[in-house]
């Protein structure tokens, strides 16, 4: 069995609400849900969280919601492995043999169920544990600078300051939107981000992350033209 789980705590600080809020019209969580829907690679979609009315929601646009998550895994310093692990455990225990599990988080809106399948085939064809997406910098990280309280500035790799950007190697960044995995990888706290881990590329105009108000903002924005292609 494969299944998709989405973490939704209760309990946002710098978004009151994050998981629940409107974006472009739904709850943020509908875009996750509907993705893993559309994929069609999933026998069941889990919606873990500590909040009834995330649990509701989640419901109505199609996700199950079993069990609800303990305290001890609802806080601000909770990671996601864990999280995943728990539930896995949590549908093991019920009898429920699970071959893959995804994470998809909660505020994902630019998720794509077709993104969610490359990754699926990668992490299979490659035999690894984890497959997620990443996309590129979009400036050369070797060319990037640290500031003090002066204003003054510092290269981290001054070795590279007459380097053409052109000759830089291209570096990438996790995307955020999810992580397919073994329920072995999951339930042993394997590291993601290791060799045990295969990726796809995505685009950038694909990715934003949604810490704060002001990335809300500029997702949304993106979303809509995006739709209007």
């Amino acid at each position: 069995m494969r299944i998709a789980i989405i973490p939704a705590r209760g309990g946002s600080k710098r978004i009151p609400r994050k998981n629940i809020k409107l974006f472009a019209g739904l709850p943020i969580i509908a875009y996750s849900i509907k993705a893993a829907q559309e994929s069609g690679l999933f026998d069941r979609i889990i919606v873990t969280t500590n909040d009834e009315e995330i649990a509701d929601i989640a419901r109505a646009f199609g996700a199950e919601t079993p069990f609800m998550r303990p305290k001890e895994l609802s806080d601000d310093h909770t990671a996601t492995i864990p999280v995943i692990a728990h539930a896995i455990e949590t549908m093991e225990q019920e009898g429920i043999k699970i071959d893959a599990a995804c994470c998809i988080y909660a505020t994902a809106p630019f998720v794509r169920a077709e993104d969610i399948q490359s990754a699926y085939d990668a992490m299979i064809s490659h035999h690894k544990s984890y497959a997620f997406p990443v996309t590129t910098f979009g400036f050369p990280i070797f060319r990037g600078v640290k500031r003090n309280e002066e204003g003054s500035i510092e290269m981290f790799w001054p070795e590279h300051f007459l380097t053409r950007s052109q000759d830089l190697p291209e570096a990438y960044h996790d995307v955020g939107q999810f992580y397919w995995g073994t329920p072995q990888a999951w339930l042993s706290g394997t590291p993601i981000f290791s060799n045990t881990a295969t990726t796809i590329v995505l685009p950038r105009h694909l990715v934003q992350d949604i810490d704060t108000p002001e990335d809300w903002m500029r997702a949304e924005l993106m979303y809509k033209v995006l739709q209007e292609l």
